[in-house]
């Protein structure tokens, strides 16, 4: 299960779980990069 994805940013996101995990991603995408949007599998894709 992957829990953690590093932000080109540089911040470091985590979740409980990979649910948990896509909600933090994408909340800060919205809130730091707005205009870029991924899916669940990308960001599981790139998260460890």
């Amino acid at each position: 299960m992957k829990t953690r994805l590093t932000c080109p940013c540089g911040e470091l996101l985590k979740g409980e779980n990979e649910d948990e995990l896509v909600e933090v991603a994408q909340a800060h995408l919205k809130e730091n990069h707005p205009g870029h949007e991924y899916t669940r599998e990308q960001i599981l894709f790139m998260a460890l």
